[in-house]
């Protein structure tokens, strides 16, 4: 009878351990996860004032669907669910309640937008869902203390605003300067980085205007702005209002040293809708490379990036810089599933996010690579300044950041 038993709990221990061998080969999973999909959400505006911005969302849908089409990522195919918030922050609010929700997505990668993004963030870490690689350079994406699922990826405002100030500083210690931005916590921390770059020189702003989301035209602000005599102007505005921007300091024929927001420095929609004779001389900078400059023609990574939009976007505008953000972001969310391997809960997924090591994307400025850990969140922390000639922008100078 003992020999029985014994035989009997050696099956069940056996049958145990075939079954536990069973369960970690088929992997570990959270919401939105199995061994055949990875359902990954997202919003950027498809619609509204916006909608320049909705080129990132169709250029990471069809990185997903060129990765699906090549088998996967370990052998999963990702299902992409990309929805339209139009700017918009109840918008937002009730999308991503969606996609966690209903959808059940396994995280949310590359949301857009500093105020649709804010009115998400507590909801995102209270569900403890990842919010990845938020699409806005906000200094508050990178604060794993209090908000541990989320983080973002392109240098924050902050440092940009800094990066213009050291420029001012340096090439015009006497100017004056006046300030377009966006009436919210975006315009704002651009704002912040421009006067923490001055340190005790910030009188030299010697005016500000701010404009809202729902205004039709920033015209009023702009003949504000060249009436304080300024002679250098600090353009903190989307695209739509950016290119208003360019253009009406043309015609109000106010030619001050023109310091744009990288996010407003796409060719196709902004540089082009606003003239682009009209931006001649404007300075911005990049992490990434300008597809329009014909310095990178021959460059290995452009030329991966190339064939890869002819063929998974077919008939793209080529100058389009919204496209490479969407490529840089999406590869960037191509490599926390892969290395979360068939460890695809929401806790793994944060937990790779947070592990990147010096990862590359052939449209990175050479020397900029992603990197993370359990205290850092800012992936790039680096920027290059570069200036419209007309036709493209081109780089100069050092490359700003961490070394």
């Amino acid at each position: 009878m003992n020999k029985k038993l014994k035989l009997l709990s050696l099956a069940a221990s056996i049958a145990l351990s075939l079954s536990s061998a069973s369960a970690l080969a088929a992997g570990k999973y959270g919401p939105g996860a199995s061994d055949k999909e990875v359902k990954v959400g997202n919003m950027v505006p498809y619609s509204g004032g916006a909608s320049a911005y909705g080129n990132i969302g169709k250029a990471i849908s069809a990185y997903f669907k060129g990765i699906n089409e090549a088998g996967g990522i370990n052998g999963r195919q990702i299902n992409f669910i990309s929805l339209d918030d139009s700017y918009s922050p109840p918008k937002t609010v009730e999308q991503a309640r969606k996609l966690v929700e209903q959808e059940e997505v396994l995280f949310l990668s590359a949301t857009l937008g500093t105020p649709p993004n804010s009115a998400i963030h507590k909801y995102m870490n209270q569900k403890k869902v990842p919010h990845l690689f938020v699409n806005t350079g906000a200094h508050k994406w990178g604060d794993p203390k209090n908000f541990p699922w989320t983080m973002g990826l392109q240098p924050d405002y902050q440092t940009e605003g800094k990066i213009y100030a050291s420029h001012i500083l340096k090439n015009n210690p006497n100017a004056k300067i006046a300030i377009l931005y966006q009436n919210d916590d975006y315009g704002k921390d651009y704002l912040k980085g421009m006067e923490d770059g001055l340190g005790d020189k910030k009188g030299m702003i010697v005016a500000k205007a701010s404009y809202e989301t729902t205004d039709p035209t920033v015209s009023n602000q702009m003949v504000t702005l060249k009436s304080s005599g300024a002679d250098t102007f600090f353009n903190v505005t989307t695209p739509k209002w950016a290119a208003q921007a360019i253009k009406i300091a043309a015609e109000l024929g106010w030619k001050p040293t023109h310091y744009l927001n990288s996010v407003s420095s796409s060719v196709g929609s902004v540089m082009v809708p606003a003239g682009a004779e009209n931006g001649i001389g404007i300075i911005s900078s990049n992490y990434f490379k300008d597809p329009a400059d014909p310095v990178w023609a021959n460059d290995k990574g452009f030329l991966e990036y190339k064939a890869w939009l002819e063929k998974n976007m077919p008939g793209a505008n080529i100058v389009e810089g919204f496209y490479v953000s969407g490529y840089i972001h999406a590869a960037a969310t191509a490599q926390v599933i892969r290395q979360a391997g068939d460890d695809l809960t929401r806790a793994n997924i944060m937990k790779q996010a947070a592990n990147l090591k010096n990862f590359e994307n052939g449209m990175l400025l050479p020397g900029i690579k992603l990197n993370t850990s359990a205290t850092d969140f800012y992936p790039v922390e680096n920027k290059q300044l570069m200036k419209w000639n007309g036709k493209s922008w081109e780089m100069f100078g050092e490359i700003y950041g961490p070394k």
